[in-house]
Formats: C-alpha cells, sequence, structure tokens
C-alpha cells in the first residue's frame, strides 16, 4: 500500500469518508465516451498489430465444474499454439483454472513462459470465511500458479462494510507471495458507476496488481463503460502515487471487434503503457477463436472452414 494512503485507511471511518468523496461518476457523459470511442475504426496493418496484440492479453480460461486434466491439458496446448498451423501466432498470456488444476496447467505450459493463473477465494461467490478463503489462495500458490483472481465480498462491499473488503484483499495479497493478484470486483452486482469507482480504490489501496471487472458467471460482466471508469482509475493512480496497476476485463467479449474497441478504450483513456499483457488482459475462451480466424482472414484473404479452430 502507498504510504500516501496509510491515513486513509486508519479506520473505517476514513476509508469511507475518503471513498465518498471521490467525484461522482457523470454516467452520461461515461457513456457517450464509452460509445464514442467504440466508433473509431483501424486501418489493416493496424488491425493485424491489433488482433496479435488482443491474442497476447488472453487470459484463456476454463472455470467450470466439468473440468478435467485432460481438458485443462489441450487449453494448455492452444494457449502455447493458438494456430497450430502458424508458429508466428502470439501465445496468450496465460491460462486460468480453479486451484486443484493449477498443477495440470503448469506442467502443460512449462517452458513457454505462459502464466497460470487461478482463481481463488471460493470464487465466484466469494462466500466463505476467511481462512477458507487464504486456504484456496495457498494452495492455488503451492501448486505454482503465477497469479491469483480473487473476489470481492460483494456483501461487505454494498452493506458499507469497506473496511473488511480491503483488509481481505490486504490478506489474500500477503498470502499470494510473488504471485500477482487481479482483485474481481463483479462489476454487475455493484450497481452503481460510484460503487465501481469506489471498489477500484480499494482494490488500489490495498496491493492489488490488477484489478478485474467480473467473473463472466453473472448476468453482466465486463462493459465498455465500467472497463472505461476502471482505466480512469488506474491512470488516475499512477498519477497520483507512480504506481501502475493493470486491468483486466472478463466475461462477454466474444469477438475480434469488441477487443478492439477495449484496446482504444485503453489507448485513448490510461495510454499505450498499459497496451502491454503485464498491464491488461482479457478473460476470456471463446474471443481466441474468432481473433484467429480474423487473422487468417487478413493473411490469406479468405474465411476458413469450421474445423479451422479447436472447440473448447
Amino acid at each position: 500500500m502507498p504510504t500516501a494512503f496509510a491515513d486513509v485507511t486508519a479506520s473505517d471511518s476514513t476509508l469511507r469518508r475518503f471513498l465518498h468523496g471521490l467525484p461522482g461518476v457523470d454516467a452520461v457523459g461515461l457513456e457517450a465516451r464509452a460509445a464514442s470511442l467504440g466508433t473509431r475504426s483501424i486501418k489493416t496493418t493496424a488491425k493485424a498489430y491489433a488482433i496479435d496484440l488482443a491474442i497476447s492479453m488472453i487470459d484463456l480460461t476454463t472455470l467450470e465444474g466439468a473440468d478435467t486434466p485432460g481438458k485443462v491439458r489441450a487449453l494448455g496446448a492452444k494457449a502455447v499454439h493458438p494456430d497450430p498451423t502458424d508458429r508466428d501466432t502470439p501465445r496468450t498470456a496465460a491460462v486460468c483454472v480453479y486451484p486443484d488444476m493449477v498443477a495440470t496447467a503448469k506442467e502443460a505450459v512449462a517452458g513457454s513462459g505462459v502464466k497460470v493463473a487461478s482463481v481463488a477465494t471460493a470464487f465466484p461467490a466469494g462466500r466463505a470465511a476467511i481462512d477458507v478463503k487464504l486456504g484456496d489462495v495457498r494452495e492455488a500458490v503451492a501448486a505454482g500458479a503465477d497469479e491469483i483472481d480473487m473476489v470481492i465480498d460483494r456483501g461487505a462491499f454494498l452493506s458499507g462494510d469497506y473496511m473488511t473488503v480491503f483488509e481481505q484483499i490486504r490478506a489474500v495479497k500477503e498470502a499470494s507471495g510473488t504471485a500477482r493478484l487481479k482483485v474481481i470486483f463483479e462489476t454487475g452486482e455493484l450497481s452503481t458507476y460510484d460503487n465501481i469507482k469506489r471498489a477500484s480504490w480499494i482494490g488500489m489501496i490495498a496491493g492489488a496488481d490488477f484489478i478485474k471487472t467480473s467473473t463472466g458467471k453473472v448476468g453482466v460482466n465486463a462493459t465498455p463503460p465500467n472497463t472505461l471508469l476502471m482505466l480512469e482509475a488506474v491512470r488516475d493512480f499512477r498519477a497520483q502515487t507512480g504506481v501502475q496497476i493493470g486491468v483486466k476485463p472478463a466475461g462477454g467479449i466474444r469477438s475480434t471487434k469488441d477487443a478492439v474497441k477495449f484496446l482504444v478504450l485503453v489507448n485513448e483513456t490510461a495510454g499505450p503503457d498499459w497496451l502491454d499483457n503485464h498491464w491488461f488482459r482479457f478473460g476470456a475462451s471463446s474471443l481466441l477463436n474468432d481473433l484467429l480466424m480474423q487473422r487468417q482472414k487478413l493473411a490469406t484473404g479468405r474465411y476458413s472452414g469450421p474445423d479451422y479452430v479447436t472447440v473448447d
């Protein structure tokens, strides 16, 4: 936590005063800017660059009760070589799995540079005692996770118990050791832009390495406006503290067109320093297939048949 915020987190009342003292979000202005940036068009050469950049930013994800070691190994193979017919295709940033699948994922991507991320803290609901949540994190780290994706206690946040949210993030950050921490807000459950802004600041002050929109398990996940708001937050946080924090929209981003819109948001809001997979990620599974199809279309002038990409 930056020392500048030590007084802010001294008590529940000081934290509340700080969060409710943040400038209110102009919802109409936010949505209008997100919509305006979403209309930007890019030329062919820039599109080819954007597609490769987006591929390199994907956390290729499987978070289902039916996950098997075989499915995770296949996902790892796809992360390392997304298009087996074109070895120039970038690798994805990471594969994201449940803690019990971390060891399998590590083996599948060994030596490739692809990271293994693991959801933790009773994902996706976050309804568990803190000891259980920390045990979840330690299990993933012990198995070799490079990154931890935690969910905040939305019940505590929505009831105004901001200090509990802050302290749990701090505890998870400590339990994560050298693994980078992504803090998931589940923006679709926070109801207002002001709440998303407050959650972003709690996460950043508490030591998040990334702030992340969603689990992908609810009706409303990543949207251009909520991602724009979080990009503004990390931009402003770096301006105040010198500390750069990443952003990860997750859930509902399925097409190349969608991905390009988000990359434009990044460039025009936070700036080009964030156009790197160390600072920006897509939480996605189906997005990769569309990016690969569009990549081949640019290279050959035609779309491939339905068997060109693997079905996740």
